[in-house]
């Protein structure tokens, strides 16, 4: 066996771009409608004793391995994803690589919104606002500018958007409905379990993207606000599974895969309200690690 290849979160970083994700989990995404990709829905352990979860989700596409995560919402002072990413070589199963998946984590969450996002938005979106201010807030930021030129970003959370803003030169908030009062995409990437964002705080052509609330009986979304929107997931079965927001809203028009793949239309009208619930899937980790590996060994 050829020695494994470690990559620590440092390493990573260095490797990754998020202009180079975004057509990455665009492709990923595409290739999971299509049933090119192999994905069963992620085994999830609750640690009970600890108030976390711990998670495996294995995929091929090409690229073949799994990521190992842990996920801890109430930490404090540590972040509240871990994980590992392991490859394998495809055509003998050797292992090739092991590498931090904290990094990569945070960042294909933001380029799948971002994907999501240009292909939903209006194309004169020019205000963005975000609600919450960690970790997805950030990687968030950094991807919408990539698809879109923001005139104006505003930023709410229950504690820190004063600090969020003036470190990211944003415009703070006082409570979630002024910041998405008019705004033309939202981003809910906040830990809460119970909804955030109201449909009676929405208005014509928003596009929104919820990648919270990934257990069966979390909601980041009200019900009205479910109702007004035209929903579209990574995957469906994943999506009814996992997602207290698609559950309750019952069913779904698309998935982005199958907007890519030109098989249902992404945004039809200036008028209409499109939501992206995003869960975070394996293919999107094992492709995001895959383009890591190849510069690693390329150079």
């Amino acid at each position: 066996m050829s020695e494994i290849l470690f990559l620590d979160e440092s390493r990573v970083r260095s490797l990754i771009l998020m202009s180079d994700l975004i057509p990455a989990m665009r492709a990923a995404l595409a290739d999971l409608s299509a049933g090119r990709a192999v994905q069963p829905v992620r085994t999830v352990v609750p640690v009970e004793d600890h108030q976390g979860f711990f998670g495996v989700m294995p995929a091929y596409n090409g690229a073949l391995g799994a990521k190992i995560v842990s996920f801890y919402p109430r930490n404090v002072g540590v972040h509240t994803h871990h994980g590992l990413i392991l490859l394998f070589k495809p055509e003998t199963g050797e292992p090739l690589c092991v590498m931090d998946g904290r990094l990569i984590t945070e960042m294909r969450t933001a380029a799948v919104s971002a994907a999501s996002t240009e292909i939903l938005a209006r194309k004169d979106a020019h205000v963005l606002a975000i609600l919450g201010s960690g970790v997805q807030a950030r990687s968030h930021l950094e991807a919408m500018r990539l698809v879109r030129e923001f005139d104006e970003v505003r930023v709410w959370s229950p504690r820190n958007s004063a600090a969020f803003a003036a470190e990211n030169r944003v415009t703070p908030a006082s409570s979630a409905e002024e910041c998405v009062r008019g705004a033309d995409v939202i981003c809910v990437v906040t830990g809460s379990d119970t909804p955030v964002l109201k449909g009676e705080d929405l208005s014509a052509g928003m596009h929104v993207n919820a990648v919270g609330a990934n257990r069966p009986t979390w909601r980041e979304l009200d019900d009205y606000c479910l109702r007004r929107s035209k929903l579209y997931v990574e995957s469906r079965e994943a999506a009814f599974k996992e997602s207290g927001d698609v559950i309750s809203a019952g069913a779904v028009f698309a998935e982005i895969g199958e907007v890519v793949n030109e098989k249902l239309p992404g945004r039809e009208t200036a008028e209409e309200i499109t939501l992206f619930k995003s869960l975070g899937q394996a293919v999107e980790d094992i492709a995001a690690a895959d383009l890591v590996y190849k510069r690693a060994i390329n150079g």
